[in-house]
């Protein structure tokens, strides 16, 4: 039964990308790319590329999840989803784009941890 888990955790890695391709979106810069420069270009592919990433993260995200909802109780299993993906969203932060963290914030973000192994562990599936 450890399979709906995995299918959860992947659907919060894939949420994760999403996120990211949302914050390197920019549809006036891809508007732009589209009117000054052929398909296959360098500058356009620059500003497709985020939206081909949200896509396809954002697909894979949902298709993880639904199959992730067929076996564990949907509240829980949303609860996890959106743990996990938090706490990989903070970490590709503080690791990737150097953003300052602080004690509290590294507390807050155990408190998670334990709720999700908490959720994991008493889970009713």
């Amino acid at each position: 039964m450890i399979k709906p888990w995995i299918y959860l955790f992947i659907a919060s890695i894939f949420e994760t990308g999403w996120t990211f391709s949302l914050k390197y979106m920019n549809f006036g810069r891809l508007k732009d790319a589209f009117q000054q420069h052929p398909f296959i270009s360098k500058e356009f592919g620059l500003e497709f590329f985020p939206l081909l990433g949200y896509i396809f993260f954002g697909v894979a995200n949902i298709y993880c999840l639904s199959v992730a909802f067929k076996d564990i109780p949907t509240a829980t299993a949303l609860a996890v989803w959106t743990a996990c993906s938090l706490i990989l969203v903070k970490l590709f932060d503080v690791f990737y784009y150097k953003t300052p963290t602080n004690l509290a914030e590294v507390f807050f973000m155990s408190l998670i941890v334990v709720g999700i192994i908490g959720l994991k562990k008493f889970a009713a599936s």
